[in-house]
């Protein structure tokens, strides 16, 4: 099982100046005084192994969109700015892996806010005759959100596909595509629902926009449940701790000390901050990503739980 994220920004895209691309070039460029490379192959490894990843990468500008491959059909998680790009590869791709029969493409939508569905116009199968595309979630009237959405005064294109919603219940399994889904309920503003993935004794948990309550509370207990030895837990960490219970509370995001907190109860092997705060630029989200790892060790210094920090483009093999 494999899980590419292609987008994992919250709320809007990150504009441009997030990227702080001339400070990047001006940090390399820095990194390089004094240096001499052989040739390319030496200039590679430097920029691979040497350099941060706010000044080799960008942990990117797109609203959520998660593949997971392994099953016997596509399981996309959300179709936030994220799935115009996988769109893309599935276009640039096709023909390579045969097929028989249509293309059926399993989205699960947390919930309908716009960060989380606003790429879906822009999924080229839609407009691909013969592909099915399943639309699973736990809102009544995904239909008509998506509908009202691809009315021609928004996006002037019919869809070819034969789409279909399906409506889940948390707390029941259901199988899709060879995988076990369990649904679960969250605290956001007009609800949302998180996935446990469950394949050939692996197991994926996508939890984004989802508010946890207090320490020893019967929401921490559930999602402690939920999240129980999962080999990778996606989750919403949006905020730091103090934005988390000041000005954005009730606003229906996590913030990174509940999200480890959660993991290492649960004992997950692999935490991958997730939502990332689109106003904040590749330095600021890396020095999160390192006082989260240094909280986990204060918290719990036998955990053996890997914490990243999601980024468009991102895979990991589970």
């Amino acid at each position: 099982m494999k899980v590419h994220f292609w987008g994992t920004r919250g709320s809007l895209p990150a504009a441009a100046n997030t990227l702080n691309l001339q400070e990047k070039m001006f940090g390399v460029l820095k990194g390089l005084k004094g240096r001499s490379f052989a040739g390319d192959e030496d200039i590679r490894a430097f920029a691979e192994k040497e350099l941060p990843f706010s000044l080799a990468g960008y942990y990117g500008t797109n609203t959520p969109c998660v593949e997971i491959t392994g099953g016997t059909e596509y399981v996309i998680c959300d179709a936030g700015t994220g799935i115009r790009d996988l769109s893309r590869r599935l276009a640039s791709t096709a023909g390579e892996t045969p097929h028989e029969g249509p293309r059926v493409f399993n989205i699960f939508i947390s919930h309908l806010h716009w960060d989380h569905i606003q790429g879906f116009p822009f999924f080229m199968p839609v407009y691909g005759e013969g592909n099915r595309i399943v639309i699973h979630g736990g809102h009544s009237d995904m239909e008509g959100a998506l509908d009202r959405q691809r009315e021609c005064a928004n996006i002037p294109l019919p869809a070819k596909a034969d789409v279909s919603f399906r409506r889940l219940e948390p707390g029941r399994y259901y199988e899709v595509a060879g995988f076990q889904v369990l649904p679960i309920s969250q605290n956001h503003p007009g609800d949302s629902y998180g996935y446990r993935f469950e394949i050939g004794g692996r197991s994926v948990v996508y939890s984004t926009d989802s508010e946890h309550q207090e320490e020893g509370s019967a929401d921490e207990s559930r999602f402690v449940g939920f999240f129980r030895d999962a080999d990778l837990v996606i989750i919403d960490a949006q905020y730091p701790l103090l934005d988390a219970f000041s000005v954005k509370e009730n606003w229906g995001h996590s913030n990174n000390i509940v999200a480890v907190e959660l993991g290492a109860k649960a004992g997950v092997r692999h935490l991958i901050l997730f939502h990332n705060e689109p106003t904040i630029d590749d330095p600021t989200l890396e020095t999160f990503l390192s006082d989260t790892r240094r909280y986990l060790k204060i918290y719990d210094p036998q955990s053996t739980m890997t914490v990243d920090l999601a980024y468009d483009g991102m895979e990991i093999e589970v």
